[in-house]
């Protein structure tokens, strides 16, 4: 379903229902893709065949041929085919180079992170119609039972489920990092090759329109956190993260309130859904997953 996108895949919790949404773009999305990201008939099918024809050319590279597989690099590159498929290329050879952390990724493996609720996803989109994750990297984060590598994994597996959803190709993802209660402890998990993973994984191996990072609750201390950070970040992402602090209505003029839970001062009760409610939706594409995994560069 990663890769085709035939079913929507969904959970029954309580009386929610929590699912991916696999199917065709709204109107206002389609008017997006339109305006920003140069989509056309034309270009889609231009873009499709050229994208296929430069990665043929890498003989050392085994991809998925499906349309709406490439589809989300040519979106997120604006219909431009080498740029495209030189995304192609860094999403295989990032998990070449990382395979300590790619290597048998899966959903059946990654339980501990989900159980103890640190990296979630929203029920519900932004008003622009984007993906929402919130990391809990303060006080929610016991340090000694889940590594920071786990995290990083169990944000892949969200983000490689989001890059399916034909609205979160268009609209993009928003990313809250809650930092309250982050303790000098916890600061020294953070590495300066952590930090370049993590940006070189935004910034150039994903097709995700990372719209805006938040940060939110954080302590003086987590100055020492960001410093490793910013030799990093080029100034696309480096203009996209805001810091708020406490300050609710600074984080509602970029998010309103009724697409935020209380704790960040919205009116929204549903939209955090617990983790491990997402992981057991992530157990029914296991084999997708598997898929996904079955390609790339050779070893």
């Amino acid at each position: 379903m990663l890769l085709s996108g035939e079913v929507s895949p969904y959970i029954q919790v309580g009386g929610m229902k929590l699912s991916l949404e696999l199917g065709e773009p709204c109107a206002r999305s389609k008017e997006v893709a339109q305006r920003e990201l140069r989509e056309t008939p034309e270009n889609r099918e231009k873009g499709l065949q050229e994208i296929k024809k430069l990665l043929d050319a890498d003989t050392d590279l085994k991809y998925p041929r499906e349309d709406r597989f490439l589809l989300r690099f040519l979106r997120v590159c604006k219909y431009y085919p080498e740029s495209a498929a030189e995304l192609v290329k860094h999403y295989f050879s990032f998990k070449v180079k990382h395979a300590n952390i790619f290597q048998d990724l899966v959903p059946s493996r990654e339980e501990n992170t989900f159980k103890h609720n640190v990296c979630v996803a929203f029920k519900n989109r932004d008003q622009h119609n984007r993906r929402i994750v919130v990391l809990r990297l303060g006080k929610n984060w016991k340090h000694k039972e889940v590594a920071l590598d786990e995290i990083f994994k169990a944000a892949v597996l969200y983000v490689e489920v989001a890059v399916a959803e034909e609205e979160s190709q268009i609209n993009g993802a928003v990313v809250i990092f809650d930092m309250d209660g982050l303790s000098l402890q916890q600061t020294w998990q953070f590495t300066p090759a952590f930090a370049k993973r993590l940006i070189d994984w935004l910034q150039d191996s994903i097709p995700l329109r990372v719209k805006a990072i938040h940060i939110v609750n954080q302590p003086k201390i987590f100055n020492v956190v960001f410093s490793l950070f910013k030799p990093f970040l080029r100034e696309k992402l480096s203009s996209r993260i805001i810091f708020h602090g406490t300050d609710r209505e600074s984080l509602h003029n970029y998010m309103l309130p009724e697409c935020l839970p209380p704790e960040y001062g919205g009116t929204n009760t549903e939209s955090l859904v617990d983790a491990y409610n997402w992981y057991k939706l992530m157990l029914t594409l296991e084999n997708e997953y598997k898929t996904i995994n079955s390609y790339g560069y050779k070893k």
